[in-house]
């Protein structure tokens, strides 16, 4: 199985930023741990402060990847042009919050992204990713 993490603005400040939201734990070691725990899952990660960046990248993996894990932080909230995308390419995308986005501030209660993707998942911190990457890997 092949997959990807694609992660958004700010989310390379894991571990420094917001500690309370976000955990103490940089993103970096936590993808470590996801391979070592997920060992058969071809595992890749992408990160960038830049919508277009996201946009390419989901471009070029969004037809031969079997799953994409999507944490667009802000942009999940802002970006036609990435929902856009999702819609246009094949692989499905799993939308990813850190945080419980329907607790937060009322902006962030919409996501322009959600429609798009095979599911949403929010407020598990890190984990969830792990749960995600779990739920692809014991489906029947």
């Amino acid at each position: 199985m092949k997959v990807i993490i694609i992660n958004g603005p700010n989310l390379n400040l894991l571990g420094v930023r917001e500690k309370s939201i976000y955990g103490n734990i940089s993103f970096k070691d936590y993808f470590n741990n996801l391979k070592q725990e997920f060992s058969e899952v071809n595992l890749e990660y992408f990160q960038s402060n830049i919508e277009g960046e996201i946009i390419d990248k989901l471009q070029e993996v969004g037809f031969n990847y079997d799953a994409i894990l999507l944490n667009a932080g802000g942009y999940s909230h802002t970006s036609v042009s990435i929902a856009d995308c999702i819609r246009s390419i094949e692989s499905p995308v799993y939308e990813i919050h850190i945080s419980n986005i329907y607790a937060r501030e009322e902006f962030r209660r919409k996501s322009l992204l959600s429609e798009h993707c095979k599911a949403v998942i929010s407020g598990f911190k890190l984990d969830s990713y792990k749960l995600t990457l779990y739920s692809l890997t014991n489906e029947d």
